[in-house]
């Protein structure tokens, strides 16, 4: 009888193993092409790698349940499993009583549900939102440091009525916090830049500002170049800018980021 050493194995399953992230690098550049186009096969690839770590760290480890994590990281962060903005997922997460393919369709019903709710039919409600954000842009911004936390969560309201009503104060409340302990960090001492931060992680998950996903944000926020606090926020709203009237010009072609 053929004997197999334990080396072979050990062959076999890293060949396997490349092989589904090649797969995984392959579906995410269909689940979000203007997202893969940016990032590059590399970066995606080190991201999948990135997300079946955490996955794992949940006890996801079949396909299914790791292809769909890797989703949710595209649609809500990479941290999406912390994010008090997502407390329904890191409960069924956090369920391991549950098998995981159980914990699995759980979660996938709680994104449609999501997504019904907070994106809308043909994603109208998150269209209009990165519309508020982008006439907000234009506008001065009268949140000041003493009341920051009422303003800006008067202003999430305003922007997305539909994510503020579906996630509740409490989330909304928890959010403002780290945004401004993140806004802290960077020594942005306006409202503007507070409030800027705040945005970045309603959009891109609380995790945005080390997320391989978004190298943008991570660049401008470790740039050495940049030393004066000011120029940075600046530099990261200008870089935000951009991206939002890249996505609304894809939401012209029903794609979304």
């Amino acid at each position: 009888m053929l004997m197999i050493r334990e080396a072979q194995n050990k062959v076999f399953e890293e060949r396997a193993r490349h092989a589904f992230e090649l797969e995984m690098v392959a579906h995410l550049a269909e689940f979000s092409p203007p997202l893969f186009k940016t990032l590059g096969e590399r970066a995606m690839l080190d991201i999948v790698r990135f997300g079946m770590a955490r996955a794992a760290q949940h006890g996801f480890d079949l396909r299914g349940p790791v292809r769909l994590y890797l989703e949710m990281m595209l649609l809500f962060g990479s941290y999406f499993d912390t994010d008090p903005q997502y407390p329904w997922a890191a409960d069924v997460l956090a369920d391991r009583d549950a098998y995981q393919m159980q914990r699995a369709e759980q979660l996938y019903g709680n994104i449609l549900d999501y997504q019904e709710k907070v994106d809308g039919p043909d994603d109208v409600y998150a269209q209009a939102a990165l519309g508020n954000i982008r006439l907000l842009a234009q506008q001065p911004l009268g949140l000041n440091t003493e009341n920051f936390a009422d303003g800006a969560r008067y202003e999430l309201t305003r922007i997305y009525p539909q994510k503020a009503a579906y996630i509740g104060n409490t989330a909304l409340d928890a959010l403002i916090r780290k945004g401004m302990d993140g806004a802290r960090r960077q020594r942005f001492v306006t409202g503007r830049g507070a409030f800027l931060v705040v945005v970045l992680m309603l959009a891109f998950g609380h995790g945005c500002g080390a997320d391989p996903l978004y190298p943008w944000i991570v660049r401008t926020l470790r740039d050495e170049k940049i030393t004066d606090p000011e120029t940075r926020a600046k530099r990261l709203e200008k870089k935000a800018l951009t991206w939002l009237e890249h996505v609304l010009a894809n939401f012209g072609k029903g794609e979304r980021v």
